[in-house]
């Protein structure tokens, strides 16, 4: 039965579109050879700059994440050429696939789907290549799917200590804009994302940030196709090079309200800070619930969380369960349990995740809460007590008077 209410999509992206961002996107479509569009378009490169913490160069596409993927790839790297895929879940493999549909070869660490890197085995696999065939590393900042984020500082300093020659080419799609990303001072060579999720913009864009070590890797290449190619996408003369033909117009429009309220109506670091705050109360919440070991977070170890997302499971179908109440009583839809586990298998069934990113503050979280409270509680799924409590207790200890 529908609620009177407005509905809530707590999943990890697409994420809660700002009003300030749809109302700037509501309006007739906008001359594309001249006028304010072309300077609203300069004026996204500098902010996307400052969200990266970097001064790379970036190119914009019409496209979802899987278009920054193959954007990354086929401007660096020839077939034959080999990379090193450190998977933390499911989006590490999608990346490596693309790679390899371009004739790219695949060497994947896999650290299964509750653990983060173990740096060890990275700095055993990168000495192993005596001959230095792997020219980039791909990895996650975020893996979306297990809620695992992984620290990119440190794996530069490995890669350094051992004087390997691979470039970082970092996914952030869910960690930019919510988790602390400093691209140039983490030796970062190339990252991606999109704007559907920390830049609060419904979903059309993705972005390809690169330094000049991925520069002089596109200057190697044997060919890149005209779409593909980020050399007239960041080193425009004329406004249709930003695109590689029309203007996404409206996107465009929406793109710059929310960098307007997410790098100049505030800090970058605040941006961070707030979503460790609210995250920490989810995490309390989950703690209280967990008592019994019926519910689990996916990632034990809080050095290795999201700020982002967060991955759970119930036992014998109960994220389903509570994922079907929660949508059907109180509008509010929880993310899926994606790729914990083959769709066919019912523990699919045990697996759901809380979207934690972007538009979001202390009253939207504790509603979330709460539902899942009133959740569990109707569907007589063993929990612990005083979830909402702890997680109230956990937000006031970060407001300042």
């Amino acid at each position: 039965m529908s609620q009177k209410g407005r509905p809530y999509l707590a999943i990890p992206g697409p994420s809660v579109i700002p009003e300030r961002v749809l109302a700037s996107m509501h309006r007739p479509s906008p001359d594309i050879y001249k006028g304010e569009l072309h300077d609203i378009t300069a004026s996204l490169i500098p902010d996307l700059q400052t969200v990266a913490q970097t001064e790379s160069k970036v190119a914009i596409y019409i496209a979802n994440g899987h278009g920054a993927w193959e954007a990354a790839i086929a401007n660096t790297l020839n077939p034959g050429d080999h990379v090193l895929t450190l998977a933390t879940g499911r989006f590490a493999f999608g990346w490596a696939e693309i790679a390899e549909k371009l004739g790219v070869k695949i060497t994947v660490l896999d650290f299964g789907k509750s653990a983060g890197i173990d740096i060890e085995k990275v700095e055993e696999a990168l000495e192993k290549d005596t001959a230095k065939q792997f020219k980039a590393i791909l990895v996650a900042h975020t893996d979306t799917s297990t809620s695992i984020r992984t620290d990119l500082k440190e794996l530069r300093l490995c890669i350094d200590k051992i004087a390997h020659p691979a470039m970082i080419f970092a996914d952030c799609i869910a960690s930019l804009g919510t988790d602390c990303f400093k691209m140039d001072e983490w030796g970062i060579d190339l990252m991606i994302s999109a704007c559907q999720k920390g830049l609060m913009t419904p979903p059309g864009l993705s972005f390809v940030w690169y330094n000049t070590r991925a520069q002089q890797a596109r200057s190697k290449k044997e060919n890149v196709s005209m779409y593909w190619d980020w050399e007239p996408r960041s080193n425009v003369k004329r406004f249709y090079q930003y695109f590689s033909g029309t203007a996404p117009t409206h996107h465009i429009y929406g793109l710059r309200t929310a960098l307007d309220m997410l790098v100049k109506e505030q800090n970058i670091a605040d941006v961070w800070a707030r979503h460790k705050n609210l995250s920490q109360a989810i995490w309390a919440a989950f703690d209280c619930w967990s008592s019994p070991g019926h519910i689990q977070m996916n990632v034990k170890d809080k050095q290795l969380r999201s700020h982002a997302v967060t991955a759970a499971s119930i036992k014998s179908g109960g994220a389903k369960k509570l994922q079907d109440w929660c949508e059907r009583n109180s509008d509010l839809t929880l993310g899926i349990g994606l790729g914990m586990a083959e769709q066919e298998d019912p523990k699919i069934h045990d697996f759901f995740r809380i979207g934690h990113m972007g538009h979001i503050n202390a009253t939207m979280i504790l509603g979330v809460l709460s539902t899942i409270d009133v959740a569990l509680k109707a569907l007589n799924i063993p929990h612990g007590q005083n979830a909402i409590d702890s997680a109230t207790h956990t937000l006031a200890k970060t407001y300042k008077i």
